[in-house]
């Protein structure tokens, strides 16, 4: 019999450990080179990872929720049993320790395309869920890809009308439910309790008369190809930022804890909070400052439409220097977002709303929006906190000036 012991790999920029999120494999199960083998989760994504080997899976070693060290032992295969069963392939990592022979690898590669299913680690663990087999749902995706949109479809059409069950009151309700805070949700609950507990949060709210940016958001979209994405606030407000900020680097700033120092950042490079199936990601618009307002928008929308769906890479999900937050049509009136440390200062974007205002002694409507922002009180104060702001809704409130450098 001979035993093949599969250990933790690196998986990117030197991660020392990972956490496993979701087996897709038991003991006994027998599985093929590149087959579905289980989920793991750096600081920054979650990871398929697939099987190195063919063979019979004779032991797995740590459950859902467990951290382990790179290096440390993970699976243990029997590799010379028959692989009578094709499994799902993903892109492989690292080289295949075992070598096979030129017939049977054919036929393995022949198997590996005819059941190749394109989806991302969010969609997969919703079908695993709901018990859906993916391989039987049509993709409408690039090259086939499973969307979030198609699994729905799916799963709206095999669910039955409930008939309605007369009752003589409001019944009690019993049980509760568990669930076991892993993968991204764990990460996310962790720098969220570091962020509040290590630094001295203040926020800062200004209303601001988007009713011009309103109708330059109009014009601009009114001149784009029919079917082509239009513009939100986001990208006009990005612009405006990063000329703002060349008068308050200590906005744009890290702060190293480990070595007590502020670091300002010449370039601009903003991360856009998006909420994803696996929770709130921060991708990473990478030099704002020399993109057009068009560049911008599409930017905005590639990193956010990436990290949505899973594909984000670990480069695009770390590295900005200040963080914008926006809830849309959900945005509330206020709010006090959490800096998303080392940064030191956080944008938050409330709805737009028409509200009756006095403008010049008259009652009129106008299109008013709240900007509601945090900062790091060590190294921001509150009357550079309020200037930058106040700045920053002089350009909005005037949006000729948003592209004009200080």
């Amino acid at each position: 019999m001979s035993r093949y012991v599969f250990k933790v790999p690196d998986l990117g920029e030197g991660t020392v450990s990972s956490e496993i999120v979701a087996w897709r494999v038991k003991e006994g199960d027998v599985v093929l080179e590149d087959g579905p083998l289980l989920e793991m989760s750096t600081e920054k994504a979650v990871v398929e990872v697939p099987s190195p080997v063919g063979g019979r899976i004779v032991s797995l070693i740590g459950g859902p929720g467990d951290i382990v060290a790179v290096g440390a032992e993970l699976v243990i295969f029997e590799t010379d049993t028959a692989v009578a069963a094709p499994a799902v392939p993903v892109a492989p990592v690292g080289e295949a320790p075992v070598a096979a022979s030129s017939a049977r690898t054919a036929a393995r590669a022949a198997a590996a395309v005819a059941t190749r299913v394109m989806a991302s680690p969010a969609t997969r663990r919703r079908a695993r869920e709901a018990g859906i087999n993916l391989s039987a749902v049509t993709g409408t995706g690039p090259g086939g890809r499973i969307g979030k949109a198609d699994l729905e479809a799916v799963l709206g059409a095999s669910t039955a009308p409930v008939a309605a069950v007369p009752t003589a009151g409001a019944q009690p309700r019993t049980g509760v439910e568990e669930i076991k805070i892993i993968g991204v949700r764990r990460v996310i609950a962790e720098r969220m309790a570091a962020a509040k507990r290590t630094i001295p949060h203040f926020s800062y709210v200004e209303e601001v008369d988007v009713t011009e940016l309103e109708s330059l958001r109009a014009h601009l979209n009114s001149k784009l190809a029919k079917g082509a994405a239009g513009y939100t606030y986001l990208p006009l407000l990005v612009a405006a930022l990063v000329r703002v900020l060349e008068s308050f680097p200590q906005c744009n700033a890290h702060y190293d804890a480990e070595r007590n120092v502020v670091l300002r950042h010449r370039p601009v490079h903003v991360g856009v909070a998006t909420q994803t199936p696996d929770g709130l990601k921060v991708p990473v618009v990478r030099h704002a400052e020399g993109l057009t307002l068009a560049a911008l928008a599409a930017e905005i929308r590639r990193v956010a439409e990436a990290a949505r769906t899973g594909r984000a890479t670990r480069g695009e999900l770390g590295g900005s220097t200040i963080t914008v937050t926006s809830l849309g049509k959900l945005g509330g009136i206020a709010s006090t977002p959490v800096i998303n440390a080392p940064e030191v200062a956080i944008i938050g974007v409330n709805k737009a709303v028409e509200r009756p205002m006095v403008v010049g002694g008259q009652v009129v409507v106008r299109r008013m929006m709240n900007l509601s922002s945090s900062f790091d009180h060590r190294f921001v104060d509150g009357f550079d906190a309020a200037a930058m702001i106040q700045a920053l809704k002089e350009r909005l409130e005037h949006p000729a000036t948003i592209f004009m450098s200080e």
